[in-house]
């Protein structure tokens, strides 16, 4: 596999952020809904992508939904409920770390939820979806496929790296001895969610750089936009001082500057 020069990715990426910035103003100025959910294998580059979406972004108009273990009263509501709560607005985006498809994934391999509301779900889901769409919802799917190789190299880099350790939960480790199973899982739910309306698109995420790039330029193309850019802004003078004075710097606590 042919990697990316890091300067090329680097100005490359620059390039497709600030065609992201232009798609934020456009989703702000149209009142657009736009939902993106991220699903995949873990350490298949998901939250790296995220990241990178984000990174220029003001979160008052594009926000993360990463929503952990469901609480006592959450596992009695309707599936898609606490999920709900957290669709945008007009003039946002939410990106999905992870969604409603928790239960076609790590909930059915590990046995969190039943045979019945497995089923339920597979065919709910696609209403769910079309539902959003008629509502005026722009849902956009992605997922990461990873290969057997590159997760196992991605799990040791994280065991070594102390920062990233984090990372490694032990729902993780477990899903390794049941790859077979989170494959035939992933099958079946392309065979039912794959829809028109929403359908998948893959990213292949052997390569962390190319995905992320990848992914980013795909999203700037599924969803029209044009260049909403403000014109140069002038700064006014700043206000003259009429005769206020400061209290003494000394009644002030600063951080010690040890760098």
């Amino acid at each position: 596999m042919t990697k990316l020069n890091k300067k090329f990715y680097n100005k490359e990426l620059s390039r497709l952020q600030v065609e992201l910035v232009k798609l934020q103003e456009w989703i702000k100025a149209k009142k657009l809904k736009v939902v993106v959910v991220f699903e995949g294998r873990d350490a298949a580059g998901k939250g790296g992508v995220i990241k990178r979406i984000t990174q220029q972004l003001n979160p008052r108009i594009c926000r993360v939904v990463a929503l952990g273990t469901p609480t006592e009263r959450e596992t009695t509501q309707w599936y898609f409920q606490r999920y709900a709560p957290h669709l945008p607005a007009a003039g946002e985006m939410v990106l999905f770390d992870r969604s409603w498809y928790n239960r076609a994934g790590v909930e059915h391999v590990m046995g969190f939820c039943t045979d019945e509301e497995y089923k339920e779900f597979l065919r709910s889901c696609p209403e769910f979806e079309r539902m959003l769409v008629r509502a005026g919802i722009i849902l956009i799917k992605y997922y990461f496929s990873v290969s057997d190789d590159e997760q196992e190299k991605r799990f040791q880099e994280r065991i070594q790296n102390r920062t990233k350790r984090w990372k490694l939960s032990p729902m993780d480790l477990k899903s390794r001895s049941m790859w077979v199973e989170y494959s035939k899982a992933k099958d079946e739910m392309f065979a039912y969610t794959d829809i028109k309306q929403a359908p998948w698109y893959v990213v292949n995420a052997d390569d962390k750089k190319k995905a992320r790039l990848n992914c980013i330029s795909h999203l700037l193309s599924v969803i029209d936009y044009e260049d909403l850019t403000p014109e140069p802004i002038e700064l006014p003078p700043r206000q003259k001082n009429s005769g206020y004075i400061r209290p003494p710097i000394t009644d002030q606590t600063f951080v010690s500057e040890k760098y």
